[in-house]
């Protein structure tokens, strides 16, 4: 099955020379979560727009369902939806109106049945003849949500949908994104929320300083540059590790109370012949702790390995 959205050799470069994209290449499969993740100034924003037809590319070609972008815009742009970052909405206007409008601006036609649905999985209802200028901020960002979905797209953008957001709007959001993909709707998402694209996300690309390094799913990518690691709490410290140990490259620290043991998630760890080491050494043992690489940890080693 082809990819729902194709990327190739896409550049952009703003006047005065700054270099916001270097050549990124990248296909996005149907119906997939795909998390893009990055430090602020790392091209997201600037990618997304470009995509959904906000921000002109330098070079290269970027196609939604076999649609060009540029070519064929109309049938491209109906195929998308976005969340953005800011609050953009028409303060005067009711919820109920806002959002119809912005169907038919796609030139779909009226479904109050529809609407109806979409406001109530949304939880604005209740909202649905309040003027937006009266609303909340998190109310803000519901209609926003329903905005971007009035017209029934199959491609949904999320930039940064649950900054600032209470917890209550962010599980709703994240229970809404689970039934549209349900649905096969394919949904590609920023986020400062590292541990929801590692919840929510089946692959996920690295992007900084306009470069996209790397594209992975997220199951192998930590398995491949995850950590485990294993603290030994000792009941009396060690001035250094003894020789017999070197085959696991322990490391010392807390003043010699802690031995540290880290191996590659890929690799299959047995500390069993550790433990058993280290009881033939006389080496007492009051506590242990393990910990594995989240993929913030990975996301941020690569990030700062790269900077």
């Amino acid at each position: 099955m082809p990819p729902i959205i194709s990327i190739h050799g896409v550049t952009k470069s703003y006047a005065g020379g700054f270099q916001a994209l270097k050549l990124i290449n990248l296909d996005i499969d149907r119906g997939e979560i795909f998390a893009l993740l990055g430090p602020n100034g790392a091209g997201k924003t600037t990618l997304i727009n470009i995509v959904c037809g906000i921000v002109t590319a330098s070079a290269g070609t970027v196609t939604a369902d076999g649609h060009d972008i540029v070519r064929d815009y109309r049938a491209a742009r109906s195929m998308i939806g976005l969340v953005p970052q800011e609050l953009s909405t028409d303060a005067f206007e009711t919820v109920w109106a806002t959002v119809s409008f912005s169907r038919g601006l796609f030139g779909r036609a009226p479904n109050p049945k529809f609407i109806e649905g979409l406001l109530r999985d949304l939880s604005l209802l209740d909202k649905r003849n309040s003027k937006i200028m009266t609303l909340s901020g998190g109310m803000k960002r519901r209609v926003m949500i329903a905005k971007a979905l009035s017209h029934e797209p199959q491609i949904l953008f999320l930039d940064e949908p649950t900054a600032g957001v209470d917890v209550e709007l962010r599980r709703d959001m994240w229970a809404l994104v689970r039934g549209l993909r349900q649905r096969g709707v394919t949904i590609i998402l920023t986020t400062h929320y590292i541990e929801e694209a590692e919840e929510m996300a089946d692959r996920v690309g690295v992007i900084n300083k306009g470069t996209l390094m790397l594209v992975e799913d997220k199951m192998e990518l930590m398995k491949k540059l995850g950590k485990k690691q294993l603290t030994l709490h000792l009941a009396a410290p060690l001035r250094q590790t003894p020789g017999e140990l070197q085959a696991w490259d322990l490391k010392l620290k807390a003043e010699g109370y802690d031995l540290v043991y880290t191996a590659n998630s890929a690799d299959g760890v047995d500390i069993s012949l550790l433990l058993k080491r280290l009881s033939e050494l006389g080496i007492v043992i009051k506590d242990l702790q393990t910990h594995q690489s989240s993929l913030e940890d990975i996301f941020v080693k690569l990030v700062s390995d790269r900077a």
